[in-house]
């Protein structure tokens, strides 16, 4: 693996009875990075995190993660990462205090130490009012954001969290999308399974889309958008009194103008910005006004829809 990259697989498959689930995965993450993976479910996104985590066997392929085969080396893959499971499991009948003391036994923590990451995550998360309540009382989201604590107890240098937000009201996903947006600043390179896109658009900084196993598309949202379109993200739209070719050719020598096309009494521009101000600009100072100017942006969901469909 090259000196950043902490993840990475090459032609990573897993088949169930001769029905491929993972195909052909090839994927490499930066250290500190927030990767969101996206698709619906059977897409393949568990099944990937559970081969990085070293839970299940891949039928072909490999995968490093923190320069260990998880296959060959699980116990030192697991030393240095943390898991976050859709549904978080904990001992009801102990406080979130307890579990976490749990859990930093279980990985070797001396309880001087333990005691000072407790009670910074639980500050953290936002449990400290609660810290000594049973986890049985706790809400979904209360849940969650002690599930991030449990991630977090030992330090992973890799999160791999599981539809993290399922099931919550949206002050709840708020709360948690804010706590993933934070964790590269703690050293901490995050891997995202969702399919909710708007909550990877929030915080990640590039998506991978699966669909029936194979990873379809992946990198940053500017990125994906050109590759999904011909070449612009931003999708300009003006209205004049009547399109010339003067007003064509003014806009085309625009830097960060792609394409431009005229059509009845609007002119539609393909741009990598948004450059109406630009655009606007140069039109006036050449004596041809626009009348309006609307702009659409190339969300994720539109990405996702292409590359789905396609997929």
């Amino acid at each position: 693996m090259s000196p950043n990259i902490i993840v990475e697989t090459k032609g990573l498959t897993k088949s169930y009875n001769g029905v491929t689930v993972v195909d052909n995965l090839n994927l490499r993450i930066a250290e500190k990075e927030i990767l969101g993976l996206l698709g619906p479910n059977g897409a393949g996104k568990t099944t990937t995190i559970l081969m990085l985590l070293g839970l299940t066997e891949p039928t072909s392929g490999t995968a490093e993660v923190c320069g260990y085969n998880p296959t060959r080396e699980p116990l030192q893959v697991k030393r240095l990462i943390g898991y976050l499971p859709e549904n978080v499991g904990f001992y009801g009948s102990l406080t979130a205090r307890e579990n976490l003391q749990f859990i930093a036994e279980l990985n070797g923590i001396g309880q001087a130490e333990a005691d000072d990451r407790i009670t910074g995550l639980l500050k953290a998360v936002r449990l400290s009012d609660v810290e000594e309540l049973t986890v049985n009382k706790f809400s979904k989201g209360m849940r969650q954001r002690l599930g991030i604590a449990d991630v977090l107890i030992k330090r992973p240098k890799v999160a791999f969290l599981d539809e993290p937000t399922a099931g919550l009201d949206p002050e709840g996903i708020n709360q948690i999308l804010k706590l993933i947006g934070e964790l590269p600043e703690m050293g901490t390179t995050v891997i995202l399974s969702s399919h909710q896109l708007y909550q990877v658009q929030k915080i990640c900084d590039r998506a991978g889309i699966m669909s029936k196993g194979k990873l379809v598309v992946e990198g940053s949202l500017d990125e994906l958008g050109k590759q999904a379109t011909t070449g612009s993200r931003y999708q300009i739209e003006i209205e004049t009194d009547q399109p010339s070719p003067q007003a064509v050719d003014i806009i085309k020598k625009l830097a960060g103008v792609n394409t431009v096309e005229a059509k009845d009494n609007r002119l539609l521009i393909g741009a990598d910005s948004d450059l109406r101000g630009v655009i606007a600009k140069a039109m006036v100072n050449n004596d041809i006004p626009p009348i309006q100017m609307k702009i659409h942006t190339l969300t994720l969901d539109d990405i996702y829809t292409k590359y789905f469909h396609e997929g």
